[in-house]
């Protein structure tokens, strides 16, 4: 009787062990190319629940104060679809060179994701533009 409760636990062990979550991403990169100063900054991340167990995400952090992520707040049943928004402050006229880091209990329990792009202002030249407009009025 005792093996036969010990081959039970085993194997119900053994079961819960498979059994996960898993995450995949659409993309685990968003290029927002080159955009102006104070353009729209909120873009998606979306994801697929792969595995058999219901996804919980408990944490999304960006690498820096200029990037705002959003986590579902729901699990996600396995085959379901999900989404991280992110919000960069596109009024940072630079490159946009972003980590958002992403914990769940999936398989794979942490995942980096990545922004990039540049963003400008139209309103200010760079000093390659100026170097530019130089040398033609010297020639």
């Amino acid at each position: 009787m005792k093996q036969l409760i010990t081959m039970v636990c085993i194997g119900l062990l053994s079961f819960s062990i498979h059994a996960q979550a898993k995450i995949e991403f659409k993309t685990e990169t968003i290029d927002y190319g080159t955009i102006e100063k104070g353009a729209n900054g909120v873009r998606v991340f979306e994801f697929t629940n792969t595995g058999d167990e219901p996804l919980i995400i408990s944490q999304v952090k960006s690498s820096c104060g200029c990037t705002i992520p959003k986590k579902p707040k729901d699990p996600i049943l396995p085959g379901k679809t999900g989404e991280i928004e992110v919000k960069y402050d596109t009024n940072r006229v630079n490159p946009i060179r972003k980590t958002i880091t992403v914990i769940s209990n999936a398989e794979t329990p942490t995942v980096a994701l990545k922004i990039k792009g540049l963003v400008i202002d139209p309103n200010k030249e760079s000093v390659l533009e100026k170097k530019d407009k130089k040398s033609i009025v010297q020639q």
